[in-house]
């Protein structure tokens, strides 16, 4: 059996050298690494941004997000020529409500998502936020088991436990379970557990599911405006800017993340998704000066050990099987 390797359209005689091809898949891991490493790194810059618009109120913000990253995501649709294949996703959807009615429920999700982490931040909740982000990949697996039917081995059992530990010490401790750490985990489990079902392009995706929130929003944004409690325009112009640029904060992350999901393997993308919670956790320590106590360092290294033998456990051998090729 003979391989060629070719260029993309091209002829018979038009073969790719492999130390090029070699060269242009370790200039596309390159450049997926650095997609990823900047999504990762701008996620971990939020909390200065929310903190910029603290003195407006987290469900005020939200719906401004809300609002103007559909607005964005039309602009960036637009310029990206993807309008067509949105007429397309809407037919679709017309035909086959599935879709749209999961896009709605990650909506939701997003949404509850989005208000719990502005909240947490603009109330000196950024330790518990990067914990809700440290343990969300745990949750995934036990919702992936629940409803998917995934099974956990032993290593991913373990790390599961570890970090219902590091929870359950905190819980004990302060007296009341860190509801933002497992409300920010569960409704991003969740959103990631919808999207799975959900077999659409990643920007025209997080257009529908800004759309459909979107009404709410511009009719809550309308009301205070009116009744003249609206932040917007009239504390100063710098936070009218912010409150303005929360569509592009949103999306240029997403667009990163998209890039380099393209160009590296989940693995590695894997490793990258703890830069963000780590970040938050620095910031919250060093720059707002949250208390972080004994007890809170004990729980973080349950799991922070629970996370490395997740990671690890990734590269354990696999039972192997025997493949024939069947001619």
């Amino acid at each position: 059996m003979k391989y060629i390797m070719r260029k993309e359209g091209g002829g018979p005689g038009e073969g790719v050298i492999p130390g090029q091809a070699t060269q242009q898949m370790g200039n596309n891991q390159k450049s997926g690494m650095f997609y990823a490493f900047f999504a990762y790194f701008l996620w971990g810059l939020f909390p200065i941004y929310w903190k910029m618009v603290e003195q407006v109120p987290a469900l005020e913000i939200l719906a401004h997000r809300i609002f103007w990253s559909f607005i964005f995501m039309i602009l960036l649709l637009a310029f990206l020529r993807k309008m067509g294949d949105l007429k397309t996703s809407i037919k679709e959807g017309v035909h086959h409500p599935r879709t749209p009615l999961l896009l709605l429920l990650a909506s939701v999700l997003v949404s509850g998502n989005w208000f719990i982490y502005i909240w947490a931040v603009n109330n000196g909740h950024v330790i518990e936020t990067s914990m809700g982000y440290y343990i969300n990949p745990l949750v995934s697996i036990l919702l992936g088991m629940i409803f998917l039917k995934e099974k956990l081995n032993r290593w991913q059992l373990i790390a599961f436990l570890l970090a219902a530990c590091g929870v359950a010490i905190q819980t004990f401790s302060f007296g009341h379970v860190p509801w933002i750490a497992i409300g920010l985990a569960l409704t991003f489990g969740f959103y990631g557990l919808v999207k799975k079902k959900v077999d659409i392009d990643a920007f025209i995706g997080l257009t529908f599911e800004t759309f459909f929130m979107m009404p709410v929003a511009f009719i809550y944004l309308t009301m205070i405006q009116v009744k003249g409690t609206a932040s917007f325009a009239t504390v100063s112009p710098a936070v009218t800017v912010l409150l303005i640029g929360t569509g592009v904060v949103t999306a240029i992350p997403l667009i990163c993340f998209a890039q380099g999901a393209r160009r590296i393997s989940l693995t590695m993308i894997g490793f990258f998704q703890y830069l963000t919670p780590t970040m938050t956790l620095i910031m919250g320590i060093a720059f707002f000066k949250e208390p972080f106590t004994h007890v809170q360092l004990l729980s973080f290294a349950f799991i922070w050990l629970a996370l490395v033998v997740f990671s690890v456990s990734g590269f354990l051998p696999k039972k192997k099987y025997h493949v024939e090729e069947v001619a």
